[in-house]
């Protein structure tokens, strides 16, 4: 069994190094592919990727897009680059914690989900207390996300979410940036995949501190729920 580990990575220096070395520490009983698509950085991301892939034995496959074309792009990449029979999407901004792999793969491998949400609204892992209005924002989204796909998920808008391979390999993926949640979501849910979700912990960042997701992604994702559910 192989795990594939892809993270989408665009102006994150501050918090690079530290993500790689929690996903390459992090525990599995099974081995792990790591793979980190830089999106053009330009403020030195870029460099220290090179830096690592320079050292011996870094463990990583790295992709260097040639411009910046945004998180959906990215993930498109890292996923026409995986060999995993497990693929797991990572944010490089230290919100979301690897050391819940194992907990976000289970019903995968007990034969009962062919895709997992980790849910930051679901379990009891701790929380930072941040926006009211983006909690307001998400769980419309999942809302309106819910009422097309006929699933009943409480965080469409998740990072953490975990595929089968074949699922993906069925999926063309066209949204370049974060309309990428609600594109998967309506698409796993018209190839009728079993969906999962576990409760995870969330140790979300402020605009201060490099979150990037504005309100017109917003808007964007509303679009995108309705327009690949019902076309």
């Amino acid at each position: 069994m192989l795990v594939t580990i892809v993270i989408p990575v665009y102006n994150e220096e501050a918090t690079i190094r530290n993500i790689l070395e929690k996903v390459q520490a992090v525990s599995i009983p099974f081995e792990k592919e790591i793979i980190v698509v830089d999106d053009c950085s330009t403020d030195g991301t870029r460099q220290i990727l090179e830096n690592i892939e320079r050292s011996m034995n870094s463990g990583f496959k790295i992709i260097y897009q040639s411009k910046n074309q945004g998180k959906g792009a990215a993930l498109k990449a890292g996923f026409a680059a995986a060999n995993g029979d497990i693929v797991i999407i990572q944010d490089a901004d230290l919100e979301y914690d690897p050391s819940e792999y194992a907990k976000l793969i289970q019903p995968i491998l007990d034969g009962k989900a062919d895709v997992v949400y980790g849910s930051r609204f679901k379990g009891e892992g701790p929380h930072r207390v941040l926006f009211f209005w983006h909690y307001v924002g998400n769980r419309m989204l999942t809302t309106m996300s819910n009422i097309f796909t006929n699933l009943n998920l409480t965080d469409m808008e998740t990072c953490y979410k975990a595929f089968r391979r074949e699922i993906l390999s069925k999926i063309v993926l066209k949204e370049k940036r974060f309309g990428f949640e609600p594109e998967i979501t309506a698409k796993i849910a018209r190839l009728g995949c079993r969906v999962y979700e576990v409760g995870i912990s969330y140790s979300g960042r402020t605009y201060l501190e490099g979150k990037k997701i504005k309100w017109k992604d917003g808007i964007r994702a509303l679009w995108c729920i309705i327009k690949y559910s019902l076309f």
